[in-house]
């Protein structure tokens, strides 16, 4: 910690990510229809998608968002790329970087969501990449932080 004078760690149950829309419905579309997610709630001036069920803490600082690409505001893990990047395309989302197997194991592609927002769109292929550790995983697991230096692989994308 640092120094805080605390009794007990603080417990997280999830984090939001909010992105400014001047019209929150237009999500329905990229959200609700390409990726499957489900309407959680619905102010007007706000809408939610996701699952209702258990979901994972996670956030991220990137000063670069891998392969010398711009961050992307999002990241949606699917199952399927193929099919994720087939329905991207049918709705009228161009692609704008990939798809790519990554040195670190993630295939990928950025894609712009209806707002403007650069979307990361990934898959774990952690067997199929052919310069990941092979550690790396039970690392992350046991509490050590796997890590990758990208200098080695920079590629200047227009996104």
């Amino acid at each position: 910690m640092t120094g805080l004078d605390v009794e007990r760690p603080l417990r997280v149950r999830r984090i939001v990510a909010n992105i400014e829309a001047p019209d929150p419905a237009a999500a329905q579309m990229f959200y609700g229809e390409v990726f499957g997610l489900s309407c959680l709630m619905d102010f007007g001036w706000i809408t939610t998608f996701g699952h209702a069920g258990a979901q994972t803490v996670q956030v991220s600082f990137a000063n670069e968002g891998g392969s010398g690409t711009a961050v992307p505001g999002l990241t949606i893990e699917v199952d399927d790329l193929d099919e994720a990047q087939r329905r991207c395309e049918n709705a009228g989302f161009p692609i704008v970087y990939g798809p790519v197997l990554e040195p670190w194991g993630i295939r990928r592609f950025f894609v712009r969501d209806p707002f403007g927002t650069l979307v990361n769109i990934a898959v774990h292929e952690r067997a199929s990449a052919p310069d990941l550790d092979p550690d790396a995983e039970s690392r992350h697991i046991a509490g050590t932080t796997p890590t990758y230096d990208s200098s080695a692989s920079r590629r200047a994308i227009p996104v």
